[in-house]
């Protein structure tokens, strides 16, 4: 009788394992997907918001359109911008279009931008002081607007499976449809 009941579990066990080994997930590590649409909505909220320069200017960012650059796996924003004050005699319409890497803030859970870089800030028609002006200020612009900006976050439920393998998010990937989170083996303290 045991040797029965110990044929019939030891079967069935090699087929669940066979199972287990033919899913195409039970190979690959797990992976977290946010999609553009959430990154697009998650930056909006931050937006709109004025900057002031130097009691001078007053600059108004509207909310990024962002763009999936996944040759170079970063993120492209671009924003539509006013600029008015006391310097100008009128209101300004411009774009700021930069790129940025991505983090992961372990302690928040989150997705953030980092390693901003400045393509272009433009705007028609500004007389050459004013302009000369923003450009000098474009980079802290670009620090002050997008630098940790909070683009997705991550909930415990999202890790509950991954920290249970002892894994935790490692890389970020951008891909044509969004980002793809791989996990790595834990660090040990």
């Amino acid at each position: 009788m045991n040797r029965r009941l110990l044929l019939t579990l030891s079967t069935r066990l090699a087929m669940g394992g066979a199972l287990y080994a033919s899913l195409p997930s039970a190979r690959a590590q797990p992976s977290y997907r946010i999609t553009a649409a959430q990154l697009q909505e998650a930056v909006a909220a931050r937006f709109p918001r004025r900057y002031p320069v130097q009691g001078l200017l007053d600059l108004d960012a509207q909310a990024p359109r962002l763009r999936l650059l996944p040759e170079q796996n970063r993120l492209g924003a671009e924003m539509a911008m006013q600029v008015a004050g006391p310097a100008l005699r009128r209101s300004y319409s411009g774009t700021f279009d930069l790129d940025f890497a991505l983090r992961y803030e372990a302690s928040d859970l989150t997705i953030r931008a980092s390693q901003l870089r400045v393509n272009a800030l433009h705007f028609d028609g500004l007389p050459p002081g004013p302009s000369e002006l923003l450009a000098a200020y474009g980079p802290a612009l670009a620090q002050q607007t997008l630098q940790d900006a909070v683009l997705h976050q991550l909930k415990p439920q999202d890790l509950a499976l991954p920290d249970a393998m002892g894994l935790e998010p490692g890389s970020i990937t951008v891909t044509a449809q969004g980002l793809v989170i791989g996990f790595v083996t834990k660090q040990q303290p």
